[in-house]
């Protein structure tokens, strides 16, 4: 509901919590005293977020790109960030070998993102999705808002399963993963897909983790890959996402550039927009390339879309443990469980199918790599694989050619084996 503060008088907004579908959103009604404050606060959130465009370009998916000026983006609204110089490029880039990138097969039409038909951003600019008040109203809370829930990463262990830790947050995983070491950065490129989503308040996505610290209270993550997010977005698109956190998703962090911390330097590729073109089962397939690493001489952690896109980085005073090195390194798919009707959900990882299918119909992650000690890409060793409920989503690891190391993952979540 909009509220119209042009005219002599405005109807007052409660916002107040409520169920729907096994989700709590706002709800707007009228009303006095504590719902003009909060529907104040979502209209200063929106102020905030939404920054004064250089231009705006309208996507054919719905979505509006605000072109904005660099040095005017959320980022620098961190305490820590005042008077940060921007860092316009890297001043190191991992080495290794990189074997071929974002490839495609049976079409080589390259993945792009669909706001590139309607315009693009000028140098000195960045794209930024426009937050709706909408997007904002189906949180839970305004402060809630481009967050995740807690416990919302996999923590392997050799024995399992981790009931405890698993069936209480509702996520569920199939990962491949190494840990004991100190990584500088990971790299993957990953296939696309379209998951069907049961309820509007879960999720599906395939990612890679940058881990350091503690499961509990002070875990530092430094996430990137696609998701499927009705809740975030308000669409089923599938979307470029990036995530960080420095206490274990407490307080800090965010979706993409909802809240302060991630520099964007490039103007081409805009956080939380749609991805195309997408796989389809049994024809073309298509995948994006993602690489994240720990810049040796300043201490940010780099994102790179592509072979051409480097899009930006987390400064270094956002953590605490990252600000050394990462412990762990996990790539895979994650969905929300929220069990609503009593049963296990029907939304999809990955593809939607099993990994014995195989390729063209399981969604894979292939030439994963890691960024050692001195700044080269190469290979994980001794890498792990952990599920939950391996009859709902599975992973399958191997080694090949100009894959790499890789492995096929997902599911589709309730059948008759899961329940």
């Amino acid at each position: 509901m909009e509220a119209n503060f042009g005219c002599c008088f405005f109807l007052l907004v409660l916002l107040v919590p409520f169920t729907c579908a096994g989700r709590a959103v706002m709800s707007t009604t009228t009303g006095s005293g504590d719902g003009s404050i909060q529907k104040l606060d979502v209209q200063k959130h929106l102020k905030n977020l939404n920054r004064p465009p250089v231009k705006s370009i309208k996507s054919p998916d719905g979505d509006i790109i605000d072109c904005v000026h660099v040095s005017h983006q959320p980022a620098f609204d961190h305490p820590d960030l005042k008077n940060h110089k921007i860092q316009m490029r890297p001043n190191f880039h991992p080495e290794g070998n990189t074997f071929g990138e974002s490839k495609v097969s049976l079409n080589s039409k390259p993945i792009t993102q669909l706001w590139h038909k309607s315009g693009r951003c000028s140098e000195g600019t960045i794209p930024i999705r426009r937050t709706k008040k909408d997007d904002i109203l189906r949180a839970s809370s305004v402060q809630s808002f481009g967050k995740k829930k807690l416990k919302s990463t996999p923590q392997p262990k050799p024995a399992k399963p981790l009931p405890d830790l698993f069936t209480q947050s509702g996520h569920q995983h199939a990962i491949a993963y190494v840990d004991g070491g100190n990584f500088y950065g990971a790299k993957a490129t990953i296939n696309v897909w379209d998951p069907k989503i049961q309820q509007p308040n879960e999720f599906s996505l395939s990612q890679i983790w940058i881990l350091a610290g503690s499961f509990n209270q002070d875990l530092n993550s430094i996430e990137a890959g696609w998701q499927v997010s009705p809740d975030l977005y308000g669409d089923n698109n599938t979307r470029l996402f990036t995530y960080w956190t420095s206490d274990a998703y407490q307080a800090t962090g965010c979706y993409n550039l909802l809240c302060s911390g991630f520099i964007q330097i490039n103007n081409d590729i805009a956080l939380g927009a749609s991805i195309s073109p997408l796989s389809n089962y049994g024809s073309s397939q298509y995948d994006i390339s993602l690489l994240v690493w720990k810049d040796p001489k300043e201490g940010n952690w780099w994102m790179q879309f592509g072979n051409d896109h480097v899009l930006g980085y987390w400064p270094a005073p956002l953590f605490s443990y990252l600000t050394e090195s990462a412990s762990m390194i996990e790539w895979g798919g994650e969905v929300v469980n929220s069990e609503s009707d009593g049963q296990h959900t029907s939304t999809q990882m990955g593809s939607g199918h099993f990994p014995d299918e195989g390729f063209g119909k399981a969604s894979y992650f292939k030439n994963i790599q890691v960024v050692d000690g001195d700044n080269k890409l190469r290979a994980p060793k001794d890498l792990g694989t952990y599920t939950e409920k391996e009859n709902c989503y599975n992973v399958k690891t191997g080694s090949a050619g100009d894959w790499g190391t890789y492995f096929y993952y997902g599911g589709p979540g309730r059948n008759p084996n899961c329940q």
